[in-house]
């Protein structure tokens, strides 16, 4: 019944946002963005269309109920939506986080966090809000104060809308995530790194891991910028690119990674799940060195199975619980 439920959500959507896009000759995804605050405002006058869209949008909000949705309907139904969006205009830093891995991270935050019942999380690299949403999802015995920052102003939109209508505490910030950020050190950061270069190297002067000629990688910034902001003893869950460890600037990340932080866990994701090989990722999972903290005496280190193989993924649990048991 869950699909059903997820697919009339999403037709609420799709048909707003059809409507919203056409008359008002705007993107897909920018309609998206109007459409999921005309369903959290409840009405339609902020968006300035002739009677008769006006009269088809309201039939929609008579039948749209959005606050007795459970909140997994409508963040799958936003994320059908969004995928169509991207389908129209491919955009290389507008990909979304897979709903697997957003799940298995959830999965690691819950397990790492288990004695915390409150959380502050922050996704420095926020996009539509997908990867969060899921891990705030599933966060039902905590309660969390999140904070998420994009570049892009459609995607804010899109990130903002989704809290409003999922009730989030949400604050979200427009701006450069590597610049200075005006938020206090938060208990995790989650993050899928967007990997490629950094083209302000101006702005990359002021990181330990800048390069020493040329243009920095981005993900080693977001990185230092992430750990920056977490608290000490504070989790970090990363979607790193495989080749990480082995590129040029490799070398300094590494003697980051020992100075400030713990390395918990390096899980190398399918391959199944990545189109092409070259782009296949991992989580890593690090935790900023505090006066408590202590490094793991054994690195949680695996290969994960294909999402879809049940008993394999199974085995793989009882071998992580069996981690948390010895070393949590």
């Amino acid at each position: 019944m869950q699909k059903d439920h997820v697919g009339a959500v999403y037709e609420l959507l799709n048909e707003a946002a059809i409507i919203i896009k056409n008359e008002l000759q705007i993107s897909y995804i920018e309609a998206l963005a109007e459409a999921g605050e005309m369903y959290f405002l409840e009405k339609t006058d902020q968006l300035k269309l002739p009677d008769e869209k006006v009269k088809q949008l309201q039939a929609l909000l008579e039948k749209a109920e959005f606050g007795t949705y459970e909140h997994e309907w409508v963040r799958k139904a936003f994320q059908l939506a969004v995928l169509k969006g991207l389908k129209d205009v491919s955009h290389p830093n507008r990909q979304m986080t897979p709903d697997t891995i957003g799940l298995f991270i959830s999965y690691l935050v819950n397990k790492f966090m288990a004695d915390q019942k409150e959380l502050t999380v922050l996704d420095p690299a926020v996009g539509t809000g997908n990867l969060l949403f899921t891990v705030l999802n599933q966060l039902s015995e905590k309660t969390a104060n999140s904070y998420g920052i994009e570049i892009d102003d459609v995607l804010l939109k899109i990130a903002y809308a989704q809290a409003n209508l999922l009730k989030k505490e949400l604050e979200l910030f427009h701006q450069d995530s590597l610049e200075p950020l005006f938020i206090d050190p938060v208990d995790t950061v989650i993050c899928d790194l967007p990997v490629g270069y950094y083209p302000n190297d101006e702005g990359a002067e002021a990181f330990e891991l800048k390069a020493d000629e040329g243009h920095s990688f981005a993900h080693h910034l977001f990185i230092e910028q992430s750990v920056k902001h977490t608290k000490p003893g504070g989790y970090l869950f990363f979607m790193i690119p495989n080749h990480l460890f082995e590129s040029s600037q490799s070398d300094k990340l590494k003697q980051f990674f020992k100075d400030k932080v713990h390395i918990n866990a390096l899980l190398q994701l399918p391959k199944s799940i990545f189109k092409d090989e070259a782009h296949a990722k991992s989580i890593l999972v690090l935790q900023k060195k505090g006066e408590e903290t202590k490094a793991p005496s054994k690195i949680l280190l695996a290969n994960l199975p294909s999402f879809s193989n049940q008993k394999a993924m199974l085995d793989m649990m009882a071998q992580f619980d069996e981690w948390f048991r010895k070393e949590k």
